[in-house]
């Protein structure tokens, strides 16, 4: 997966993950909760890949 589409994919996974909090507080279900900040997680995780991808294609590019 490319760069791009790691970061791209982290920040879906992040929104997405962000809603289901927001609906797991307001309908008091702290599964869907639990699950939507796990689901954030995830897509940090993500996105520090698409960051390192990033990090070693310019170090192998001045090399």
């Amino acid at each position: 997966m490319s760069s791009t589409k790691d970061k791209i994919t982290g920040n879906v996974n992040e929104a997405i993950g962000k809603v289901k909090e927001t609906i797991g507080k307001a309908t008091d279900n702290p599964k869907l909760e639990g699950e939507g900040i796990g689901q954030q997680v995830k897509g940090q995780a993500q996105q520090i890949k698409g960051d390192v991808k990033d990090a070693i294609k310019r170090g192998v590019d001045k090399v």
